[in-house]
C-alpha cells in the first residue's frame, strides 16, 4: 500500500461512525437505496441494514445498479440483509441502537430535536406505504422532517440526505469527527479489513 493510499484510508477510517445507521424497510426502488448508500458513505456511516419482509430485494441490486447510482460506495460499506423484522430489530437492539422511524404521527418529534450524539438507527420505509406497523410498534420513537409546502413528503433519498447531514452537524459539534483512538471492536475489525492493522 502506498503512503498516499494509507493516509487517505486512515483519514476515512478516523471519521467512520459506528453509532449511527440506516435501516431500509421494504424499499422498492434499488436506485433509492444506491443513492442513500452514497450519502451514508460520505458522512462516515459504515453499517447499513436492508430489511425486506413483504417485497423481495430487486434482483439487480448490487454491482449492476449499485455502481451506477452510488459511485461504488457500497464496496466500502457493510450491508446487513434481513427478511424478518424481529431478527433485524433484535440485532440493532443488541448492538445498543435506539430506533427512530420516519413516521407522521402525533407524537413524532422534529428532526432537529433528535439527539444524534446517542446511538441511533433511522428507519426509512417503503416509498408508498412507509414504515410497517410491525416495525413502528418496535421503535423507540418517530421523527419527521419539517416542511411547509403542500406536498408533505420527500423522496427517500432526499429525506435520508437531509437527516444524515443533520446528524453529521450535531456529531461534528460533539467531537465525533474525527474520532480519537478507539478500542471499539467494530472499528478494529474494520481496520483489519482495510489492511491498516500494521499501523506504525
Amino acid at each position: 500500500m502506498t503512503v498516499e493510499r494509507r493516509k487517505k484510508l486512515e483519514n476515512v477510517f478516523n471519521n467512520r461512525q459506528t453509532d449511527l445507521t440506516i435501516v431500509f424497510e421494504n424499499v422498492q426502488d434499488p436506485h433509492n437505496i444506491s443513492a442513500v448508500l452514497r450519502t451514508c458513505e460520505s458522512v462516515g456511516i459504515q453499517d447499513i441494514y436492508i430489511l425486506n419482509h413483504t417485497i423481495p430485494l430487486h434482483p439487480k441490486f448490487g454491482k449492476e445498479l449499485g455502481t451506477r447510482s452510488s459511485s461504488s460506495a457500497w464496496k466500502w460499506l457493510t450491508i446487513h440483509n434481513f427478511d424478518n423484522v424481529l431478527d433485524c430489530v433484535q440485532d440493532l437492539k443488541e448492538n445498543g441502537f435506539k430506533l427512530m422511524a420516519t413516521h407522521l404521527a402525533s407524537d413524532a418529534i422534529d428532526l432537529y430535536d433528535v439527539d444524534f450524539r446517542k446511538k441511533i438507527a433511522l428507519i426509512f420505509g417503503n416509498e408508498r406505504k412507509g414504515v410497517s406497523n410491525q416495525m413502528l410498534a418496535l421503535c423507540d420513537g418517530n421523527f419527521l422532517i419539517p416542511q411547509v409546502g403542500i406536498i408533505q413528503s420527500l423522496n427517500i433519498s432526499v429525506a435520508c440526505a437531509v437527516s444524515l447531514y443533520e446528524a453529521y452537524r450535531q456529531k461534528k459539534l460533539a467531537g465525533h469527527y474525527p474520532r480519537k483512538t478507539s478500542t471499539n471492536e467494530r472499528l478494529q475489525q474494520l481496520r483489519n479489513n482495510w489492511g491498516l492493522e500494521n499501523q506504525e
